[in-house]
């Protein structure tokens, strides 16, 4: 599942644009803010995709490890059940069976801990990946605030999409410890 971008290529292009004819002296200041956002939403956008297919996989990696869980249960149980059946007709039971129904036990026991690591990770990673889409969304929206500065000719847009912008890197940086 890889994430959508906002197409804002065309904005970006309409700010440098502007910054090349403007009078003013902080429109191309803006331009350069804008780069920086840019490349701070794409490199969010890559991590935050890398996330998701990593939980995605580790998901299906646990779904792998609880199906052999399943199969090791069956086939212990079905053991277990021939096991009683000989000694409820006092038949001989061969110590052979015994310990084949304990490996499956063992391997059953080992599947269950080896699908909960693989779960855990997988939550790990798309907890992290929620957080970092999180930065993509607030980069973009400090892009398009920018440009709306350079449009109406208004500084404290800039100042807001600045804002955007560190709080897209506050999430970028908090998706990155967890």
């Amino acid at each position: 599942m890889e994430e959508q971008e906002a197409p804002l290529e065309d904005v970006h292009e309409e700010i440098h644009h502007h910054a090349e004819h403007a009078r003013e002296r902080w429109v191309p200041a803006v331009a350069l803010s804008t780069a920086v956002l840019a490349a701070l939403a794409a490199i969010a956008s890559l991590l935050s995709g890398d996330n998701v297919n990593e939980a995605m996989f580790e998901e299906m990696r646990a779904l792998d490890h609880w199906n052999y869980y399943q199969a090791q249960g069956i086939k212990a149980n079905e053991l277990e059940s021939r096991i009683q059946l000989l000694e409820s007709n006092h038949a001989p039971v061969k110590d052979q069976d015994r310990l084949k129904l304990s490996t499956y036990r063992e391997r059953q026991e080992h599947a269950a801990k080896e699908a909960a690591s693989e779960e855990q990770s997988a939550k790990r990673h798309m907890n992290r990946h929620h957080t970092i889409a999180k930065s993509v969304t607030f980069s973009q929206i400090a892009i398009a605030v920018c440009a709306i500065s350079v449009l109406t000719r208004q500084r404290w847009f800039w100042a807001v999409g600045l804002a955007f912008g560190c709080a897209g890197l506050a999430f970028l940086i908090w998706g990155l410890s967890i």
